[in-house]
């Protein structure tokens, strides 16, 4: 991949500056998978029989940032962007190509204010409560959302290889 001009985590620091790092790390890896494409590119479903795309990809980490750090951590009236109890893949399976601007300014607005709500926890130890009724720490949440960029950038490294033959980290 070209133009490779991703924030590299601190190799020492605290453990949210830490977070922070790799946070922020993931996110400009999801974004260099989607660089150069075109939106029919974006929205191609190219490792069948998933229905997985780069497009889906963003859309679903917008409402992942939106429903951990706005609902959980801030306690924000935050409803889901793309998926619904009745259409729980929608963020995936409800894909248009003209709409790829609006979702990728929509997922980048969602990390900044993602960003201020780490940013103002007084403590890592502050505790949430899942859609499950179990009780989390913040620095589960943000060990998770390493963890959720971490996995879906290997989906997006595959996703990538097969639309234009692009590799790379």
């Amino acid at each position: 991949m070209s133009d490779d001009n991703r924030p590299r985590p601190p190799a020492t620091a605290d453990e949210r500056t830490m977070f922070a790092g790799w946070l922020d790390f993931h996110r400009a890896t999801l974004e260099l998978k989607c660089a150069g494409l075109t939106p029919a590119q974006l929205a191609t479903r190219a490792v069948e029989p998933s229905t997985l795309s780069l497009l889906g990809l963003v859309r679903h980490m917008a409402d992942v940032e939106r429903g951990w750090f706005r609902r959980r951590l801030a306690g924000e009236d935050a409803p889901p962007l793309y998926y619904s109890d009745d259409d729980p893949d929608g963020d995936f399976d409800n894909l248009d190509p003209t709409t790829v601007d609006e979702a990728f300014a929509t997922w980048r607005a969602e990390c900044d204010r993602a960003r201020e709500i780490a940013a103002a926890l007084p403590s890592l130890d502050v505790m949430v409560t899942d859609r499950a009724g179990r009780k989390l720490s913040a620095r589960w949440v943000l060990h998770h959302m390493v963890e959720e960029y971490a996995r879906h950038n290997g989906h997006a490294d595959l996703l990538r290889e097969r639309i234009d033959g692009t590799t790379g980290e």
